[in-house]
């Protein structure tokens, strides 16, 4: 049966989080939350879906929550049948676009979504290392600064310039750009030359996790080939680095992406895990 998710799920759902976690090839998108109190939070502005057996054991778990023009799927994660599960989630959805997201070898999952008219865009590949090794080759190349701010302006204008396929921030005001970079969990490292931005670096930093997550990495597309990719790369280790918690950086690069693809392997970043993005879109076509 199918059912909307009750707050006395949550620990059947946690333990269906628990076996995803335990098996990197069962991987999708699914709630952060790892206790109780916090799924039932995180859930509270989501539709979420369970598909339970004949005795009321929770057997699967969806769910749809805000994302972008439309919405995100977490799961369909669990052990039984997900393409019924899978079915009355797209109902949910009501006619907005449905992206998905799960791991490559995830065989299951990914048929599933498939069979539920998802089309494949892209694959994203994760790359990691520790940062003690990526921060030893930080300098600054002669005639260049390191500023660890960006005014709006100049900020919008260099991640416009760099690449095509980023559009979400430029629709950020000036005071969304202060809130973000005014984290705790955020670092920004920018390189300029002759007072003008070249490139920036992005950072998350996750302590809990011992990890810090290269977010974006940038060069103006007039200063390529100058090695900045990887002076970037080496800053925003040695940023990472200051903070004693964190041993890990992880970045990524979805399939056509190959410059930064080449960087990371060139600088020595070992590959660890590939994401499938789907989307479901019926209004594709609609005039």
């Amino acid at each position: 049966m199918i059912r909307p998710m009750q707050a006395t799920d949550a620990p059947d759902v946690l333990a269906l989080l628990a076996w995803m976690d335990d098996a990197p090839e069962r991987e999708v998108f699914a709630p952060d939350a790892r206790d109780v109190v916090e799924l039932r939070g995180e859930c509270e502005d989501r539709v979420c879906l369970v598909a339970t057996a004949d005795d009321g054991e929770v057997q699967g778990y969806c769910a749809l929550a805000p994302f972008r023009d439309g919405l995100a799927l977490e799961g369909p994660l669990g052990t039984g049948d997900l393409h019924v599960l899978l079915e009355r989630a797209v109902e949910r959805a009501e006619g907005l676009p449905i992206y998905a997201f799960s791991a490559r070898d995830n065989l299951a999952v990914r048929a599933a979504l498939e069979a539920a008219e998802f089309t494949p865009m892209h694959a994203t590949d994760f790359y990691e290392a520790r940062v003690a090794d990526l921060a030893r080759r930080a300098r600054v190349p002669d005639g260049y600064l390191v500023e660890s701010s960006l005014t709006p302006t100049a900020y919008r204008a260099l991640y416009r310039a760099s690449e095509d396929s980023w559009s979400g921030r430029l629709e950020w005001t000036d005071a969304d750009l202060a809130g973000h970079f005014g984290r705790e969990d955020v670092r920004l490292v920018a390189l300029l030359r002759a007072g003008r931005p070249v490139g920036f670096a992005e950072l998350e930093l996750n302590p809990e996790v011992s990890r810090a997550d290269l977010t974006y990495l940038a060069v103006h597309p007039a200063e390529r080939g100058q090695g900045l990719g990887r002076t970037l790369l080496a800053l925003a280790a040695a940023e990472a680095a200051a903070h004693p918690e964190i041993r890990d950086l992880r970045t990524r690069a979805h399939d056509h992406a190959r410059a930064a693809r080449a960087l990371y392997a060139h600088a020595g970043l070992t590959h660890c895990r590939s994401v499938v993005t789907y989307l479901r879109d019926d209004t594709e076509g609609e005039a």
